[in-house]
């Protein structure tokens, strides 16, 4: 018998909350077409009800009118959710409900609507990193933790921002059906079934933006393509035809991060992307990426990954097998 999933929008929700773990579902039914999933939208009026952007979703039905019992209570987060949390109806709906359902989730934001349902008292849970601050100071009685991509207490999960409900709704498919069926939904989506380390990778801007100028576009390229290769701010700087100091400003601005970082960050992808290809050593997993030494290898990739090299290697590896 497939597991009865209600997902809760509002006017306002993140269209990515909605759409990834629905699709994890589906897919997940797909591959399991007897025991998979029946997803059904609510929300406090049946009807039309617009995203975040504009895009419309139909509530196939209210939530008053939802009756138990439920599997799995989906509440969606967006930046209406400060508003939403005085919308009586809709989070006492959302209590109501939580009473008839064997487990609660919610992704990013929706985790306010859940502790103004009282659900997140006396409970670890997480949000997304930018508004984890705010759930903590509303509601002292969660303790809230910032960093987790997702976290389960008891029968209630919440979530990071935004795509964290996709690894959320993973980590219940492999909760309900094993992880060999998690492991081919990820696949089938081509996403992480583990993803590695936590949001504080995401929480500030890892990446440079893409230069205004072909030459330093150019030059961004070339970093990326050869991270072996001499690539001091003195080399790189004779490369663009620009003087050290010249070549520095210029592509701090242009990109918003120092040469520097720039080259450590792609650096770090380049020993990524070999630790997921190839059985190397991790000294030659050094040597190839531009890190020099395991060492500076352990260092670099821990900075920007929040995980070890080999502990990166054997996650990924049992998510492919």
């Amino acid at each position: 018998m497939r597991r009865r999933v209600v997902v809760v929008i509002f006017e306002g929700f993140q269209l990515l909350d909605l759409a990834g773990p629905v699709d994890v579902f589906e897919t997940a039914s797909l591959f399991a077409p007897e025991d998979g999933y029946r997803v059904e939208v609510a929300a406090v009026r049946a009807g039309a009800v617009a995203a975040h952007g504009g895009i419309v979703i139909d509530a196939a039905i209210a939530l008053r009118e939802v009756e138990g019992p439920v599997d799995t209570l989906l509440v969606l987060g967006g930046l209406k959710v400060p508003d939403c949390v005085d919308d009586r109806e809709l989070v006492q709906q959302i209590a109501r409900l939580a009473r008839v359902s064997r487990q609660v989730a919610s992704v990013c934001t929706g985790a306010f609507l859940l502790a103004e349902a009282g659900l997140l008292n006396g409970r670890r849970a997480t949000t997304h990193w930018m508004a984890a601050a705010d759930l903590g100071h509303r509601y002292p009685a969660t303790t809230v933790d910032a960093n987790p991509i997702y976290i389960r207490d008891g029968q209630v999960w919440t979530s990071a921002g935004v795509t964290a409900g996709i690894d959320l709704t993973l980590a219940l498919v492999a909760e309900d059906h094993g992880h060999a069926l998690a492991r081919k939904v990820a696949r089938g989506l081509v996403v992480y079934l583990h993803r590695p380390g936590g949001q504080d990778q995401f929480s500030t801007p890892m990446r440079a933006g893409t230069p205004r100028t072909e030459p330093l576009r150019e030059l961004q390229a070339f970093i990326d393509a050869n991270p072996a290769d001499d690539l001091s701010v003195p080399a790189l700087a004779r490369r663009a035809g620009m003087s050290e100091r010249h070549f520095s400003r210029s592509f701090t601005n242009q990109t918003g991060v120092s040469p520097g970082r720039y080259v450590e960050r792609s650096r770090a992808d380049a020993a990524r992307r070999l630790l997921e290809s190839t059985g190397h050593p991790l000294d030659r997993i050094a040597s190839l990426s531009g890190l020099g030494t395991p060492e500076t290898l352990y260092r670099v990739f821990r900075r920007h990954w929040r995980i070890s090299p080999g502990d990166y290697r054997r996650r990924f590896q049992t998510q492919e097998n």
